[in-house]
């Protein structure tokens, strides 16, 4: 047998294969709805290396043992194949490239080698799945050692019964790169998810940002209901690059490890989920899963197809309304799927189609409506609070610096102390800023998590137009979702508004020398942590202001374990307290013990969401102040 004759065989089979594989697939994304016109070209091909080796191995190197076995395994097989391409395909048969495809088969099994050792490991993490993802590895390894060996051995070696196993060797691994992907094993992650970072869904995540973005990376998209655009409530509702997305998916669990809603044992994991969309888009039930099961939901019980309602038969509805909307899972992904806008979408369809909301989610979308308020209250008592703190309220015609905003949360005693705090802050700043009084009515932003797109859009005019009618050049607010909905999703509806946190604003204020705190004594010998607001750090990407002004009232932050970027939900997003689907444990509580485990006394919160929800864990507890109050004591 003329080895040449072999490996040309193989190589051409293999691209036959990987055609068949892509069609194969690219036949179920084609089912989607289509997407923006113009937005998806040909040309998003070649923005592929630069968002591969960059923006997806950004993430991925976060663990280092993956980062490099990734490397070597794809690398090398990217770098192999394309040897073997240039020289065989291409007639070459020059020596010098069959070292060059040995060295590359080298590192390749090196990869696969180190990828074995993982998944063999005894501490092996529990969100990976197994399965075939377990002889993946071995594959992969065999393609590597087949190739090796071929350009290793002489030429007059190969005959007989090694000739048979060399080449068994190739193709064992090339079929599973090639059909088995096409099938649906592991190796699809690999084609769809170059592709899917060509034609991601929300290709401003590659863009450097610029004010006049019309929809940064974390916001929304804007639905257009005009042409009934009410969600997703079956896989070909999707669009195609989101079908397509669902198919990169690895199944290495970080976004499972990361899901507060998981951990708390509601019934929802990021995982499961995607996994049930790619079943759903290809019709078949969910029996081949083979990594951790959706808390309290039997693997097996659920089936789909294309064109099948995906609440009940796919998915259960309790699932999608576990989401805290934290986007915890959408930070830890290496592929870089975007789990929050499936959901939301999906309950877009339950919300707007269905009128399926659970809880009290219905009560508080009808009272937003109606009054302006989530809790129905008069939108005239908003700012009770401030009577007697000479907080003016703004007037047409007489411009301010600052508007302060304080969303619903104003109406609860808790967060008034937070509010009052920052108005002495204020006011001993000089600063010249005002409120809105009875005019201020609610951003929308629980009605938007909670797929209701017809009363957040309501909501968002309502007030935009109200805010049209004053002069201010920024707005503040103590609300990480106020701040997120005014500073982002309000930008698609054509509101652009310069938009700080309060914790921003003073760090800016001490800064400039308006402020000078001194270090409280009644703090100094305490151990404070501090915990980020998910609407403000991985939303918005505010994580240091707030320590830095800590710091400057003399508080030595003791970090938890997760914090930042990557901090722990603290439940109360995503209309979550509103739906309030049960679990083993509540979510506060996990991020109280995160609390606990480094010894914190107090835990300093930016967020009247993450205030309330955390003050509402039961028995001992650290105490949970705003970095206003612990500002605020600093200056007395």
């Amino acid at each position: 047998m003329n080895p040449v004759f072999v490996i040309t065989a193989l190589l051409w089979l293999s691209m036959a294969g990987l055609a068949f594989a892509l069609l194969k697939r690219a036949a179920y994304w084609r089912e989607g709805r289509a997407t923006t016109a113009g937005a998806y070209g040909w040309a998003n091909l070649l923005t592929i290396p630069k968002r591969y080796f960059v923006d997806l191995h950004h993430v991925v190197a976060r663990d280092p043992y993956i980062a490099k076995t990734h490397v070597a395994t794809a690398g090398g097989a990217i770098l192999a194949m394309a040897l073997v391409f240039i020289n065989y395909g291409l007639a070459i048969y020059s020596p010098w490239l069959d070292r060059a495809i040995f060295i590359a088969a080298i590192i390749m099994f090196v990869g696969a080698v180190f990828v074995y050792k993982r998944r063999r490991a005894k501490d092996v993490p529990a969100r990976l799945s197994h399965g075939p993802w377990d002889s993946l590895p071995l594959l992969l390894g065999s393609f590597a050692l087949g190739l090796a060996l071929f350009m290793l051995l002489p030429a007059s070696w190969m005959s007989g019964a090694l000739a048979i196993i060399v080449a068994l060797l190739i193709a064992a691994g090339a079929y599973t790169m090639t059909f088995g992907a096409a099938q649906g094993g592991p190796m699809k992650h690999a084609m769809a998810g170059l592709l899917h970072l060509a034609f991601h869904p929300r290709q401003e995540r590659f863009h450097a940002k610029t004010e006049q973005e019309v929809v940064p990376p974390t916001a929304l998209k804007m639905p257009v209901l005009d042409a009934k655009e009410y969600g997703v409530g079956k896989p070909v509702e999707f669009r195609w690059n989101q079908l397509l997305s669902f198919d990169a998916c690895v199944q290495c669990g970080k976004c499972e490890a990361a899901c507060p809603a998981f951990a708390s044992g509601q019934p929802l994991n990021p995982k499961k989920l995607i996994q049930d969309l790619v079943v759903g888009m290809v019709g078949g039930s969910d029996s081949q899963y083979a990594g951790s099961p959706t808390p309290g939901i039997p693997v097996g019980k659920h089936s789909g197809g294309p064109a099948k309602p995906l609440i009940s038969q796919m998915i259960e509805a309790d699932t999608i309304w576990s989401c805290t909307t934290c986007r915890a899972c959408v930070q830890e992904c290496p592929m870089l799927i975007e789990h929050v806008d499936a959901i939301v979408d999906m309950r877009r369809n339950q919300t707007l189609v269905e009128g399926n909301v659970p809880g009290k989610g219905p009560i508080t979308l009808a009272n937003l409506r109606e009054t302006g308020s989530q809790n129905g209250y008069d939108i005239g008592a908003r700012y009770d609070w401030s009577v007697d703190l000479q907080v003016q309220v703004a007037q047409p015609g007489r411009p301010v610096d600052v508007l302060l905003i304080a969303g619903e949360g104003a109406f609860d005693m808790r967060y008034q102390r937070t509010l009052r705090a920052l108005a002495k802050v204020m006011n001993k700043a000089g600063v010249d800023y005002a409120v809105l009084g009875g005019a201020e009515t609610d951003t929308g932003d629980t009605a938007r998590r909670l797929g209701d797109e017809a009363t957040f859009q309501q909501c968002a005019s309502k007030l935009m137009n109200t805010l049209s009618q004053y002069q201010f050049r920024r707005i503040v607010t103590a609300d990480p979702h106020v701040l997120h909905s005014l500073r982002n999703e309000y930008r698609a509806l054509g509101g652009y508004y310069e938009v700080q946190h309060h914790t921003a604003f003073m760090a800016e204020l001490v800064a400039n020398g308006k402020l000078t705190p001194k270090a409280a004594a009644v703090f100094n010998d305490k151990k404070i942590t501090y915990h980020d607001p998910c609407y403000l750090g991985r939303y918005n990407g505010e994580t240091e202001a707030p320590r830095k002004l800590l710091k400057t009232i003399g508080i030595k932050v003791v970090e938890m374990e997760r914090h930042g970027m990557r901090a722990r939900c603290c439940g109360g997003g995503g209309g979550a307290p509103l739906t309030d689907i049960p679990g083993k444990q509540r979510i506060p509580d996990i991020r109280i013990n995160d609390a606990k485990s480094v010894g914190a006394e107090v835990v300093a919160v930016g967020c009247p969401q993450c205030t309330a929800m955390l003050e509402g864990v039961v028995g001992e507890r650290p105490e949970v102040l705003d970095v206003a109050e612990l500002v605020a004591a600093a200056l007395e």
